[in-house]
C-alpha cells in the first residue's frame, strides 16, 4: 500500500487551512452565548473529555499491533447442553464461515446457564464430531472447572492422534475471573499458583503451545465496569498470573506467553477501538516493567452482553454490528458476536448464522482486515487511546495497592470489597443515566415497539443458581453481578404484559391541546415515554375548534377511552391559555391528570386544577413509569367519581 502525498491531491491547495481560533470563532457565533463545554464537550464514564474537533495526531511512535496481521478469527460459541445437537450447530457454524469455536461447558459464565454437558472425552468428541482441529482455532470459555476442562480438551486432541503443536487452543483458565463471577475459589492463592503451573507444564509437555490462562474482561464489564475499570482489572489479573507462575519457578517469558486477553466490544465505537488499542499499550508497559522485550498479546473480543435487550431484539443486530466493527478496527485477533436473541434464551441456528455473517460481511465486503491499524494518526482515536491508557493504568495501580486476608492485588481487592464497591458506584451512575434516558436504549427506553415481532429460541433462560451456594471453599467473596442495561425497563414491560394477558394493555389518554402542530412534539415525547413501560399512548388529530381546544370533547374522549390516566400535551402557549381549564375538565371526568413538560410559573395553578405529576426530559423515567403502571393497571381501587 502506497502513501498519499500532497502532490497527489493538488485540489487541496485551493482551500485555505483554517486555524483552530477561526473554527472556534465560527462555533461561538452559532452557539449564540450558549456554554461551549456543556453543548459540545462530552465526557466518558471515566471522565475523559470528548472534544468536538481534533487535529491529526503527530509523532511517529510505533504502536503495538497484533501478533499476526490479516483476518481476525470468526468465533462461534458451542453452548448447547446436548452433545448431538451441539454438533449439528457446530458443523453449521463451520460450514457457514466460522474458523474459531468458543467451547462453553457447563458452569461457564458465558454459557448463561446452559453450556455443553461434556464430562468425558466421548461426550466432548460427540459434540465436536467432524471438526478438524488442525484447521480451526479452539478456545475454552473460563469456568470454575477450567483446569479439568483444559485437560479434557487435551485428551480429546490426543485421542484423535493429533500432536499438541498441530492445533491452536486457548485453554482459557481464569480462576480470578471465576472467583469474581461465582464468589468462591476452591483453593488458597499459593495452591492456585501451584495448580496453574502444574497444569500448564503438563499441557506443554504434551506439546500444546497455549495460551493457557485468560485475563477476561467480561465479568467486570457485566458488573458495570467503565472502560478504564475493565482495562485495570484485566491488567491486574494478568499480572497476578505472572506472579503466581513466576513463584512456581516458571520463567517470566514463558509465563507471559501463557496469557491471553478477552475484552468486551461495546456499542460505543470510539471507546471500543481505543480500549483495545490501549490494552496493547498497557501490556507492553507491564512487560517492560518486568524487564521483558514486549511481545503482542492475543486478544479475543466479544460483543457486550450488557448491551443486549429482550425487547425489540432485532435492534441487537445493529448493536452487534457496531461492536464487531469496532473490535475489528481496534485490532482484535478473534471476535465473537452475541446472537441477537441471546438475552431471550439459547439461540437457534438462524440467530447464530446472523451473528456469524455480521463478521463475514465486515471481513469480506468491508475488508476491515486489510489495514493493520486503521485508527493510527486520527486525532480523536489517538487522544482517546492515550487517555484510556492513562486511566486504565491508574485503575491497575489502585488494584495493585489493595490487600485482603493477606492476599494482595486484584484477589485481595475482591476479598476486601474494594472492587465490588467501585463497580457498584459505576453501576449507580449508569443506572441514573439509563433511568433519565441521558443514555438511551433504542427499542427499549427510546422508540419502543409495542408491536414487536416474536423471535424463536431453542430454550428459555434457566433460573440462575445462587452464587457459591453450598460451597465450603476457603475463599468466598461477594460475587459480581451480571446485568444488562435494559433490565429495569424490561421489568416494567413484564408488568404490562401481565395486564395484557389478564385483560387489556395499560393505556394513557394523551389529552392534546390546540392544533396538531402545537401538540405533536410533546405528544410524541409522552408516547415514547409511556410505551417504554408498555403503556399504550394513542393520539389522534386533537380537539382543536375555532382556534382553541374543545374541552367538552376532550373530556368525553377521555371517558370513552376507559383509562384512568390522562396526560396533557401541548405547547407552552397552549398550557398558559388552556391547561388549567383542561385539567379541571379531565379531573371532573375521573382522570388522574399529568402534564408533559416543565410547569414553570404555572405549577401552583396547575396543581390546584388537578395536575398531579409533570413528566419531562431528564426526569426519572423508571419512577414515572412505575407510577403510571400503578394507576393504569390498578383494579382494587374505585374509579374517581
Amino acid at each position: 500500500m502506497t502513501s498519499t502525498s500532497p502532490a497527489d491531491l493538488p485540489f487541496m491547495g485551493a482551500f485555505a487551512t483554517p486555524a483552530g481560533e477561526q473554527w472556534r470563532g465560527a462555533v461561538e457565533k452559532v452557539l449564540k452565548g450558549a456554554d461551549f463545554e456543556k453543548k459540545l464537550v462530552a465526557r466518558t464514564a471515566d471522565g475523559i473529555r470528548i472534544e468536538p474537533l481534533y487535529t491529526a495526531a503527530t509523532g511517529s511512535a510505533a504502536r503495538p499491533l497484533r501478533p499476526q496481521q490479516g483476518r481476525w478469527h470468526v468465533a462461534a460459541r458451542v453452548d448447547h447442553p446436548e452433545p448431538a445437537e451441539a454438533n449439528r450447530l457446530v458443523l453449521a457454524e463451520l460450514e457457514g464461515g466460522a474458523d474459531c469455536l468458543s467451547l462453553s461447558l457447563v458452569g461457564a459464565a458465558a454459557a448463561r446457564g446452559f453450556g455443553l454437558a461434556a464430562k468425558t472425552v466421548a461426550e466432548l468428541d460427540a459434540a465436536l464430531s467432524g471438526v478438524m482441529f488442525d484447521l480451526v482455532r479452539l478456545r475454552l470459555d473460563p469456568a470454575p472447572g477450567g483446569r479439568s476442562n483444559a485437560l479434557l480438551l487435551a485428551d480429546l486432541v490426543e485421542s484423535r492422534g493429533l500432536a499438541g503443536d498441530a492445533v491452536e487452543i486457548d485453554f482459557g483458565m481464569d480462576p480470578v475471573g471465576a472467583l469474581a463471577s461465582s464468589g468462591t475459589l476452591s483453593v488458597l492463592v499459593p495452591e492456585l499458583g501451584q495448580r496453574l503451573a502444574e497444569t500448564i507444564e503438563t499441557l506443554k509437555a504434551r506439546g500444546f503451545r497455549g495460551p493457557f490462562v485468560a485475563a477476561d474482561g467480561r465479568p467486570w464489564h457485566e458488573a458495570g465496569a467503565s472502560e478504564a475499570q475493565e482495562l485495570g482489572a484485566v491488567l491486574a489479573t494478568a499480572v497476578t498470573y505472572l506472579r503466581l507462575l513466576e513463584a512456581q519457578g516458571m520463567p517470566l517469558t514463558e509465563a507471559r506467553d501463557s496469557i491471553s486477553f478477552t475484552l468486551v466490544a461495546d456499542t460505543d465505537e470510539f471507546l471500543t477501538v481505543a480500549k483495545l488499542r490501549a490494552a496493547r499499550l498497557l501490556w507492553d508497559r507491564v512487560q517492560q516493567a518486568c524487564g521483558l522485550d514486549p511481545k503482542p498479546v492475543f486478544i479475543h473480543a466479544e460483543t457486550a452482553w450488557r448491551s443486549l435487550t429482550r425487547r425489540d431484539p432485532h435492534v441487537n443486530l445493529l448493536r452487534g454490528t457496531v461492536a464487531a466493527f469496532s473490535a475489528g478496527v481496534g485490532g482484535a485477533d478473534s471476535i465473537g458476536v452475541q446472537p441477537f436473541t441471546a438475552a431471550l434464551g439459547l439461540p437457534d441456528a438462524f440467530a447464530r448464522r446472523i451473528a456469524r455473517n455480521t463478521q463475514l460481511i465486515l471481513l469480506e465486503e468491508a475488508n476491515l482486515w486489510r489495514v493493520a491499524d486503521p485508527a493510527a494518526g486520527a486525532g480523536g482515536f489517538e487522544a482517546l487511546t492515550q487517555a484510556l491508557g492513562e486511566q486504565g493504568w491508574r485503575k491497575f495501580q489502585d488494584l495493585e495497592a489493595e490487600s485482603g486476608d493477606g492476599v494482595s492485588g486484584i484477589v485481595g481487592a475482591l476479598i476486601n470489597g474494594h472492587v465490588q464497591q467501585g463497580l457498584a458506584r459505576e453501576r449507580a451512575n449508569r443506572a441514573k443515566a439509563i433511568a433519565t434516558r441521558r443514555e438511551p436504549i433504542t427499542g427499549t427506553s427510546e422508540f419502543p415497539n409495542l408491536a414487536e415481532a416474536a423471535v424463536d429460541v431453542l430454550a428459555p433462560p434457566p433460573k440462575p443458581l445462587p452464587a457459591g451456594a453450598g460451597s465450603d471453599a476457603p475463599i468466598r467473596i461477594e460475587a459480581l453481578p451480571s446485568l444488562r442495561l435494559a433490565e429495569p425497563y424490561e421489568g416494567l414491560r413484564a408488568l404490562s404484559d401481565i395486564a395484557v394477558a389478564t385483560g387489556a394493555r395499560p393505556t394513557v389518554f394523551l389529552a392534546t391541546l390546540g392544533g396538531i402542530a402545537a401538540f405533536t412534539a410533546r405528544a410524541g415525547f409522552a408516547r415514547n415515554l409511556f410505551e417504554a413501560g408498555g403503556i399504550a399512548a394513542p393520539s389522534g388529530d386533537g380537539f382543536a375548534r375555532d382556534g382553541a381546544t374543545d374541552l367538552a370533547a376532550l373530556a368525553a374522549a377521555f371517558k370513552a377511552s376507559g383509562t384512568k390516566l390522562a396526560c396533557l400535551c401541548g405547547s407552552d402557549e397552549a398550557y398558559a391559555a388552556e391547561a388549567t381549564q383542561a385539567a379541571k375538565a379531565l379531573a371532573e371526568a375521573g382522570a388522574t391528570v399529568w402534564l408533559a413538560g416543565r410547569p414553570g410559573e404555572l405549577e401552583p395553578s396547575l396543581r390546584e386544577a388537578g395536575v398531579e405529576n409533570f413528566v419531562f426530559a431528564g426526569s426519572d423515567a423508571i419512577a414515572v413509569l412505575q407510577d403510571a403502571l400503578a394507576i393504569t393497571t390498578s383494579t382494587g381501587q374505585a374509579d374517581k367519581e
